[in-house]
């Protein structure tokens, strides 16, 4: 256990240094933007006096490396700054839109997974059989499937039963509904997760019935669907987990394209009307959100393939 906890340690310690390297990239990207955020906010007919009072008051006319550090104190008060002529505030707006993308991150998700799992270990267990061959093709059109094209032809197909526009109900009242509103959009986002998924469950499937374990195991007189479920299986998601991880950044970019098309309020859709109002601190708080979802949910997934694998907490 204390070789557990050390390892979990020292993935939590870098976590920091990688929020604050991705805060920094991201405040000087966005700060090389010819966009000035005085005129975004006043409009375009504003003076030169009205703009350079904003910014005085904004503490956008100090040197770079001090709006920066500005900007990092604010954040860590869960301040991203406003944005708009009514200075609406960031980090409100984030909050809203978060929770919204994340539902269909872990939908998507789970579609994904689920899917993977059944076909891979079906796809292994009947190798090179027609049900393989089966699964292998279905597996080889998930992938070559793009996200947002295969959105487009389930709303044509399933516009008149299925909900794809419109308001989103909320979960904790309304889960038949909210359910309803996001099938569509999670079927969109993790059928080319799945298809990539299953290719990968199934090597490691195989490569695992093919160990001398499994065949003494069996000799043993141990039921076949006992060694599958209780050794094989789990020692063969290791190498998808890992896998998985580096997938979910996917997930979240898709999630963005995917909120656009069916018309769901997530971070997509406020990143697409602050790009078009020029809202720059808005951009700026959206995308800094969702780099810093992305490892933080890259930072679980690593605890989970230590939890997964002992071999890991040896070493």
């Amino acid at each position: 256990m204390s070789k557990l906890l050390r390892l979990i340690g020292n993935r939590l310690i870098w976590l920091p240094v990688m929020i604050i390297g991705v805060t920094v990239l991201v405040f000087f990207i966005m700060s090389l933007s010819p966009i000035d955020p005085a005129y975004s906010v006043l409009g375009e007919n504003a003076t030169e006096a009205q703009a350079a009072a904003y910014r005085a008051e904004h503490g956008l006319d100090q040197p770079i490396v001090v709006q920066y550090i500005n900007f990092m104190i604010g954040m860590f008060h869960g301040d991203l700054g406003t944005y708009g002529a009514s200075n609406a505030s960031v980090t409100e707006q984030v909050m809203r839109a978060l929770p919204i993308t994340l539902q269909l991150t872990f939908m998507g998700l789970i579609i994904g997974v689920v899917a993977a799992v059944i076909l891979g270990v079906i796809s292994a267990l009947y190798r090179d059989r027609w049900p393989d061959q089966i699964i292998r093709v279905f597996s080889i059109a998930c992938i070559a499937t793009p996200s947002f094209w295969l959105a487009v032809l389930l709303i044509l197909q399933f516009q008149g039963s299925l909900p794809v526009a419109g308001k989103l109900p909320d979960f904790s009242t309304d889960f038949s509904g909210w359910f309803m509103r996001m099938l569509l959009p999670s079927i969109s986002l993790g059928v080319p997760v799945a298809g990539q998924l299953t290719r990968v469950v199934r090597t490691s499937m195989v490569e695992e019935l093919d160990k001398d374990y499994v065949r003494t195991a069996r000799g043993a007189g141990i039921p076949y669907s006992v060694v599958v479920a209780r050794n094989v299986l789990r020692n063969a998601l290791i190498t998808p987990v890992t896998v998985l991880g580096l997938r979910i950044g996917y997930l979240i970019g898709g999630a963005v394209i995917i909120e656009v098309i069916f018309n769901l309020p997530g971070m997509g859709m406020t990143i697409v009307s602050a790009i078009q109002s020029n809202y720059i601190y808005l951009v700026q708080g959206v995308v800094l959100t969702v780099a810093i979802a992305f490892i933080l949910i890259n930072i679980v997934v690593d605890m989970l393939y230590i939890l997964i694998d002992p071999r890991i907490r040896s070493i």
